[in-house]
């Protein structure tokens, strides 16, 4: 039995009783794109969506039913990028922002409110305004990070730990621009920002359980984690953040940002590896009411 909790920013799925200290979000496969947004852009909506973490909340929607919350957003990552801080405003696209030291998200068109999808194609003809920025963050930024906030707090007030798997995909082609000739690329790409988001011993134990379910494995190479591993990784503290990026090619027609054949099949692949990780967060006992 699982509890649903839907809000404008997220949707929140809860096991009846938390038993796990393991929490899981998707802060990037929302694809509830407002018309105003689709009429503003010149890109198609098949274009915008090719930012979008597709599907990742199914795959990891069985998450609850090994005891473990599952935060999922609901506005795509083109209209707003929970992965960014919330002062990541790019002055190129958000009217009145005055340029500042320099990002390198920020730069590459990807800051919180972003200016291109794949391909640096731009999601806007000028900018937006700043009005409208602070309308996006305040309805589904604020909102989403402070139901994250509370499932790391309660869960380690809970457990004395919390481990948030912060779940992604990633673009094949992405991959493959990093490999040598002739090397495989990896399926998985683990990033705990080289060791400050989370313990190592414990990043080894979520690399094993995806090796022994038959992934190409590698850390922090070609990603080790943006703002959610930044922010709320505390590895002193009991809170640990670990990125997982998952290769879109093994379960998405990228083209179309369509499922493939094999979806339902590895759909199950990843079930079983979710409830290997929830499993993790059992070692953990509940704390003891005084």
């Amino acid at each position: 039995m699982t509890a649903l909790v839907q809000a404008t920013a997220y949707r929140l799925t809860r096991p009846v009783r938390q038993h796990t200290s393991v929490i899981f979000s998707s802060p990037h496969s929302g694809r509830e794109y407002p018309q105003a947004f689709l009429d503003a852009s010149p890109l198609a909506p098949l274009a915008l969506r090719s930012s979008e973490d597709a599907y990742v909340d199914r795959l990891f929607a069985r998450a609850p039913l090994f005891g473990a919350p599952l935060l999922c957003a609901r506005a795509p990552r083109a209209y707003i990028d929970l992965n960014r801080g919330a002062d990541e405003l790019d002055p190129a696209v958000v009217e009145g922002v005055a340029r500042g030291a320099h990002n390198p998200r920020i730069a590459s068109g990807l800051g919180v409110i972003p200016r291109v999808v794949a391909g640096s194609r731009a999601i806007y003809h000028g900018k937006i305004s700043r009005p409208e920025a602070e309308l996006r963050l305040n309805t589904h930024w604020h909102p989403w990070h402070a139901a994250l906030q509370s499932l790391i707090n309660d869960t380690h007030a809970t457990f004395g730990e919390a481990i948030l798997i912060d779940c992604h995909s990633m673009p094949h082609e992405a991959i493959a621009a990093h490999m040598r000739p002739g090397q495989q690329p990896p399926q998985v790409v683990l990033g705990d920002r080289f060791g400050a988001s989370a313990a190592r011993d414990l990043v080894a134990q979520i690399e094993a359980i995806f090796t022994a379910a038959g992934f190409r494995v590698a850390r922090n190479s070609p990603f080790a984690g943006a703002y959610i591993a930044q922010a709320y990784g505390h590895p002193v503290s009991n809170k640990h953040v670990v990125q997982v990026e998952i290769d879109r090619s093994l379960y998405l027609d990228e083209r179309k940002v369509e499922p493939l054949p094999n979806f339902s099949a590895f759909c199950q692949s990843i079930n079983r590896v979710v409830g290997e990780l929830a499993a993790i967060g059992r070692q953990a006992l509940p704390i003891a009411a005084e």
